[in-house]
């Protein structure tokens, strides 16, 4: 049987050396710019010491509390585990294709008993031994089955990383949108404060009889209105807290985070240059995995065109008397080549090749929609960033003059020269104005890490690492 088994080695060693049907895998060319169109008002291209960190791109805000919920997220964070789980399959699957190259050993043994009148009396007939079938991959249909599922493993292990960075994007998005709201409470309790100041000199006045008893209801109407809004503050931070808990896979009830201002500072995010995105992007990768996936189907339907030679043998003991089955006597052994082909399947593998070849075309159409749809969301985002910073040195500007009026027109209403219907006019003014200066500037850091993700977060295509053996053949 060693002697068999090793000549059937070396003959389909002999025959995989063969072609193998189908197309090589190219990437198919895609259009990239020189530069982006909003890169082009004080963003530079990146250089090897100022682009993003890989990993824990999170770190450019330098926020230990954002830095320590940040590395809980590929520990805990279900969706990255459920992802994970479907790339370990991806990689079973790949040894599993890969096991069909190799001759399958069966252990056969049999008891038999046969009866009846012809033979008068029963007998028992023992039968043990090995069996070997080999499915020669004569064509490479086995070759480009796994060459497409180690593709589309490093498809899903790409998939991973954008469930991973998705879910890091939307917990900094989160904390950032939590400490907005910890700042907006501050800043309405701050402006409750000033309006209880307020509402003193009123009754003061009221109590002298220079002032109206509307004034003194105006004034209590105000402070009670701004101590709402800082109340109801707390009904959106609870539920940023909420989520950012299960972002990190933590039930609500287990994740406080201490109240801290939202920070002054956004950090500064290179760009670089259009064409690195085919390699920083997750989505872009997994899309071009996919091509090759698809790519290497082709040449597993074109396969079936042609015979499947199949190798097999056999050794075998038989005896009726089972303490002489092994007996040198008692042995029978086979062994031969089958050469199967199909004559006639009413067009099913043409169909087959078309509906492989309509699906690679499929999945370049997708990489290219991909590579379009990274391109506008980095140009958003840098636009974003770019009128926003705009927007905020306004807005900062407007604070500063608007704090300047409420103080003058409080000045002129103790003086007797204005009502107080001004000094509320003032109040409002400058409170709506603080709010969305805030607002802006939450907006800049959303807007920051939403370019850090369309970026790619510091992930490259070269962390694609699927075990090379399982390209190889016996």
């Amino acid at each position: 049987m060693k002697a068999i088994g090793r000549a059937l080695i070396l003959a389909g060693a002999a025959l995989l050396a063969g072609c193998m049907v189908g197309p090589d895998y190219k990437r198919p060319e895609v259009a990239t710019p020189a530069a982006f169109k909003e890169a082009t008002d004080g963003w530079q291209p990146a250089r090897p010491r100022d682009d993003i960190a890989r990993g824990d791109w999170w770190s450019v805000y330098n926020d230990p509390i954002l830095d320590g919920l940040e590395r809980q997220v590929v520990v805990s964070n279900q969706n990255v585990r459920a992802a994970e789980a479907a790339y370990r399959q991806a990689r079973a699957v790949i040894e599993q294709t890969r096991a069909n190259l190799y001759p399958v050993i069966d252990l056969n043994a049999s008891s038999t008993t046969s009866g009846g009148e012809p033979l008068k009396k029963t007998t028992t007939q023992y039968t043990l031994g090995p069996s070997l079938s080999w499915i020669v991959d004569l064509w490479g249909r086995i070759r480009r089955a796994i060459e497409s599922n180690t593709a589309t493993a490093q498809a899903t292990a790409a998939d991973l990383a954008s469930v991973q960075l998705a879910a890091q994007a939307a917990l900094a998005s989160s904390y950032f949108a939590l400490r907005a709201q910890d700042e907006l409470k501050n800043l309405l309790e701050a402006t409750a404060v000033n309006d209880d100041k307020a509402l003193q000199i009123v009754r003061n006045q009221y109590a002298a009889g220079v002032a109206a008893r509307a004034d003194v209801i105006s004034a209590e109407t105000q402070l009670l209105s701004v101590q709402a809004q800082a109340v109801n503050a707390g009904v959106q931070r609870a539920q940023l807290e909420h989520a950012i808990a299960v972002l990190i896979g933590r039930p609500p009830a287990e994740v406080s985070i201490t109240p801290a201002p939202l920070a002054q500072n956004i950090p500064d995010i290179p760009a670089g240059l259009p064409s690195a995105l085919l390699e920083r992007r997750p989505d872009i990768a997994s899309a071009e995995r996919k091509m090759a996936a698809a790519n290497a189907q082709i040449g597993v339907a074109t396969a079936a065109w042609f015979p499947n030679l199949t190798l097999s043998a056999s050794t075998e003991f038989t005896s009726s008397v089972l303490g002489r089955l092994l007996q040198a006597s008692n042995n029978i052994w086979s062994f031969g080549p089958l050469l199967a082909e199909t004559v006639f399947d009413a067009g099913a593998r043409s169909a087959a090749v078309e509906q492989a070849r309509a699906n690679y075309d499929e999945t370049v159409a997708a990489y290219r929609q991909t590579v379009l749809t990274a391109f506008q969301q980095v140009e958003d985002q840098l636009s974003a960033l770019r009128i926003l910073a705009r927007q905020a040195e306004l807005e900062n500007a407007v604070v500063a003059s608007a704090h300047k009026a409420e103080q003058l027109v409080l000045n002129q209403y103790k003086g007797g020269i204005v009502p107080y219907s001004s000094v509320l006019t003032a109040e409002t003014t400058t409170l709506s104005n603080e709010q969305t200066a805030l607002a802006v500037r939450q907006s800049r850091f959303l807007a920051s890490v939403a370019l850090i993700e369309a970026l790619g977060g510091g992930w490259d295509a070269s962390q694609l690492q699927v075990s090379e053996t399982a390209r190889a053949g016996p």
